[in-house]
């Protein structure tokens, strides 16, 4: 079974807050760093600069993203692997709802 984000990948995720209610983390690296599969309860993503990413589900199938800075959406609960791609720093913070 994928470990929590934190466990698995703490080079790229930071814990900023963990309350009864949200787990706040900070993602942030360079292009070519990975995080093995992990799991995230329903979140909200905030892109703090403008970056790539792949994320890559159990069944090995991926999907690449670019992000603006400023972006912001909400996904449910995921399983997936991710990596950091294009040519500049990946810097997005997750909150997550308990």
């Amino acid at each position: 079974m994928p470990g929590d984000a934190i466990t698995v990948a703490p080079h790229l995720y930071k814990v900023l807050l963990d309350n009864d209610r949200v787990r706040v983390l900070e993602v942030r690296g360079q292009p070519g760093t990975k995080s093995a599969l992990h799991t995230h309860p329903s979140y909200v993503v905030v892109a703090i600069s403008d970056g790539q990413y792949r994320f890559t589900s159990p069944d090995g199938q991926s999907m690449d993203v670019k992000l603006k800075a400023g972006w912001a959406g909400f996904f449910g609960a995921v399983e997936h692997a991710t990596e950091i791609t294009g040519t500049s720093e990946g810097h997005i913070v997750l909150i997550e709802l308990k």
